[in-house]
């Protein structure tokens, strides 16, 4: 299971009520700085305050080493505007308001809303109170059983709301930097699920796949990358306690490279062909997967976002800048390999002070019923002035 949909309102550089519907795989365009990290990173924030222990309804320490804080994510960073944040699984919407509680340097949710199959259920902050106390409305009539106990934005003792946590496995996150392999590396004393948000662990868990896996997990990746590496296939060489990854020449086994001195582009895409592998849960949120790569390589990671869809039933929110990998997929959808169904496109843009979001719809022949000004024009823009720069000297 994982979200259908996502909506915000106040929530960083998007003021007005701002909504997002999530496909097997659901892209986000829009040019820098226009809000398209922030809408794309939602999944990670709304998992602070899903599967959380803490009396705040958002961890955000949770989210790194340099968390934002709470008024970071509201719009114009005001102390007295609510964040409201929606969502959709298979078992209920919700709706959840936070507000800032700017005297006490703390925030509360000041609204629960949540519409089950055979339930609704709401729960109210109760302002001037004294102590933080909730109110609950069950099918529209007040509860008295109680008072309501938040955990996260979550009303952790209503029995429905435990079916939300269990619907929402945890996103994997992929970012658009990844870090660079060590040329000798130990053999991972656990066993490693997910490559991390800057690719750090997918030579680890090769290591661990060669040393424990039979390989399999090696196979998968050159199998994925079939041809894309041009005579080269990769492989795990033991040097006694530590072990390193190599590319090896398919003509020429004796000629290899060390996985540090490859092109950048090889490191880049590694952790994400390692990633679409695993076994899919939770959304897979991959931030410009383009980055580094040769254009050649662009249309190619829409074929590898297909075949983890296909392969493990996953589901990917990808942010990019990438006309070819976005034409690959229409092609897909023309030629039937996919559904327009599959595939949901959001444009960012911002205006005024402001950002907004407005969906592509995608036909079965994967033509596009709406299309941004200035959208993915430089390539044709740049042509039409080197012939009018041609055309102009040739007439000196």
């Amino acid at each position: 299971m994982s979200l259908l949909r996502m909506a915000v309102e106040n929530y960083r550089c998007f003021k007005e009520r701002q909504e997002i519907e999530l496909r097997p795989i659901t892209v986000i365009l829009g040019k820098n700085n226009s809000g398209k990290s922030a809408l794309t990173r939602l999944p990670l924030l709304l998992e602070t305050g899903i599967n959380s222990d803490s009396s705040l309804p958002l961890d955000l320490d949770r989210l790194g080493d340099d968390p934002p804080d709470f008024l970071d994510l509201v719009y114009g960073n005001s102390p007295h505007r609510p964040l409201r944040i929606e969502f959709s699984t298979e078992v209920a919407d919700v709706t959840v308001t936070i507000q800032n509680i700017a005297e006490l340097h703390t925030q509360v949710v000041s609204e629960f809303a949540a519409e089950f199959a055979d339930e609704s259920l709401r729960v109210l902050w109760q302002q001037n109170t004294g102590p933080i106390s909730h109110r609950t409305i069950r099918n529209g009539e007040p509860d008295t059983d109680g008072q309501a106990f938040f955990l996260g934005i979550l009303p952790r003792n209503e029995r429905p709301v435990w079916d939300i946590v269990h619907s929402l496995p945890a996103p994997s996150y992929l970012g658009p930097f990844r870090h660079r392999p060590q040329r000798m590396i130990r053999l991972p004393a656990r066993p490693i699920t997910g490559v991390g948000p800057m690719g750090e662990h997918a030579a680890g868990m090769l290591v661990s796949d060669h040393v424990r896996g039979g390989g399999l997990l090696i196979e998968g990746v050159n199998e994925l990358l079939g041809d894309g590496l041009a005579g080269w296939q990769l492989a795990v060489e033991s040097h006694g306690p530590v072990y390193s990854v190599i590319l090896r020449s398919t003509t020429d086994p004796g000629v290899i490279a060390h996985l540090p001195d490859a092109g950048t582009g090889v490191t880049q895409v590694l952790p994400l062909l390692i990633q679409l592998l695993q076994p899919a849960e939770g959304l897979q949120v991959v931030e410009e997967p383009e980055l580094h790569l040769h254009p050649a390589f662009h249309a190619m990671l829409a074929d590898l976002f297909i075949h983890g869809m296909n392969l493990n039933s996953g589901r990917f929110l990808i942010e990019t800048h990438s006309e070819t990998m976005l034409l690959r997929l229409r092609r897909r959808i023309a030629e039937g390999v996919i559904s327009h169904d599959d595939v949901a496109i959001h444009y960012v843009e911002h205006a005024n002070g402001a950002s907004r979001v407005r969906q592509i719809s995608i036909d079965e022949f994967g033509n596009v019923g709406y299309w941004p000004d200035g959208v993915f024009s430089e390539d044709f823009e740049e042509t039409k002035k080197l012939a009018e720069a041609q055309m102009a000297r040739e007439g000196e």
